[in-house]
C-alpha cells in the first residue's frame, strides 16, 4: 500500500517494524518535497556525493542508475535511492 500522490508507504494495521515504514517515507519526502538539483542531464552518479545529492537522471543512463532516465536520483543512507516526481513538478537546477 501507498499514497495516491507521492507513493508513500502506509502502515498496515497488524505492521511490525513500524518504524521502518515511517522512516522510508521520511526519506522520500526529505528527497521529493522542494525539489533541488544539483544537475540535470547526467547519465551515470558523480565521483564525489554527499549524503542529500540529487540529481535528474537523462536518457541513456549507465552503472547505479541503469533504467532511471528521467527519474530524480537521491543518494541518502550510503546508496542511491530513485524517485518518481509527479507530473508538473518543478525542480530548482544548482547547475545552469
Amino acid at each position: 500500500m501507498s499514497t495516491t500522490n507521492l507513493g508513500l508507504p502506509q502502515l498496515a494495521a497488524d505492521q511490525a517494524q513500524k518504524h521502518v515504514i515511517v522512516n522510508e517515507a521520511l526519506q522520500l519526502l526529505d528527497g521529493i518535497v522542494q525539489l533541488s538539483v544539483k544537475d540535470r542531464g547526467v547519465t551515470m552518479p558523480p565521483v564525489s556525493f554527499t549524503d542529500g545529492d540529487r540529481y535528474i537522471v537523462a536518457s541513456g543512463a549507465t552503472g547505479a542508475w541503469t533504467g532511471w532516465d528521467g527519474r530524480v536520483a537521491l543518494y541518502t543512507d550510503g546508496a542511491w535511492l530513485q524517485l518518481s516526481p509527479c507530473i508538473g513538478a518543478l525542480p530548482w537546477c544548482s547547475k545552469l
